[in-house]
């Protein structure tokens, strides 16, 4: 990242934190949360506050935030790139150095279940809540919600997360859940991404609140998306996760997104760190697919 928008972001939060909320005041918000392709592509950078900084082989590849920044920059220059996910800090950062305007933005809610720990499933708020997210003129809330069917955390994971979903939909803003099924294997949590665990998952997550008119799921890409996608009227964008083979992955987007209810792709680390250095190359391919 160019020193001076290094230098810009410090000095603004030594000399003057107003600037962050005078930014999202004067911040252009986006007319419609779908692109002039009728799809949105949203850009997701919420992972550091998980402690989840690895990208393929380097554990910590998101670890450098003036780099991480930088490569937020370019993917949200990129034509048919809608939106931005992340925390305060990230998305404080992108207010500051003025790149969210015309942008849907979304602010992560839940990150205390840290990767790797043996609390992982009691994901707890520690980020946005909802009044925050409207105060800020952002456009909704994410919510990671992990269903581990043998950990006596799961009924808070749901509750809290039901409590997020009536907060956001009682002020009309869009309240983002990403469901899974999930397990303790050999003292760490895998997601089950079986299709019938996945089907589970919708089914689960769809009902969580007294209204849903304004949620929305954030699901993975998996054999039967066909299946997956027709156990649930709420729109959905699918998720990119941890890419190992970009084609099949762009394959098997591109091939999701034609089901009725698939509205988007929210993809982070794939687009943020792809193979051979290229961001604008891969959002440009990704954008394609819509």
């Amino acid at each position: 990242m160019p020193s001076q928008n290094v230098t810009r972001i410090v000095n603004a939060r030594v000399n003057d934190p107003g600037a962050i909320t005078a930014a999202a005041a004067r911040r252009v918000r986006a007319a419609s949360l779908l692109g002039e392709h009728g799809k949105a592509m949203i850009i997701a950078a919420d992972h550091p506050a998980r402690g989840a900084n690895r990208v393929g082989g380097d554990p910590n590849a998101m670890a450098d935030r003036f780099e991480l920044l930088d490569r937020l920059c370019v993917a949200l220059e990129r034509p048919g790139v809608t939106g931005v996910l992340g925390t305060a800090d990230i998305l404080e950062d992108l207010l500051l150095l003025g790149v969210l305007d015309g942008k849907s933005v979304f602010g992560s809610m839940n990150r205390a279940g840290l990767a790797g720990s043996v609390f992982e499933i009691d994901d707890r708020f520690t980020g946005y809540d909802a009044d925050t997210i409207a105060a800020m003129g952002f456009d909704g809330g994410k919510m990671l919600t992990r269903i581990a069917l043998s950990d006596p955390a799961t009924p808070s994971v749901l509750e809290n997360t039901a409590r997020a979903v009536d907060e956001l939909n009682d002020r009309r803003l869009i309240a983002m859940v990403e469901p899974f099924i999930s397990l303790w294997q050999d003292g760490r949590i895998r997601n089950n991404l079986s299709t019938d665990a996945v089907v589970k998952s919708v089914s689960i997550a769809s009902g969580l609140g007294r209204r849903t008119a304004y949620t929305w799921l954030k699901l993975p890409v998996v054999d039967g998306m066909e299946r997956v996608l027709a156990s649930s009227t709420l729109p959905a964008l699918l998720l990119g996760g941890e890419v190992t083979d970009p084609q099949a992955a762009f394959t098997s987007w591109g091939r999701a997104l034609k089901q009725p209810t698939a509205q988007g792709l929210v993809v982070g680390r794939s687009l943020l760190y792809p193979a051979g250095g290229d961001v604008a190359g891969a959002v440009d391919k990704a954008v394609s697919l819509l």
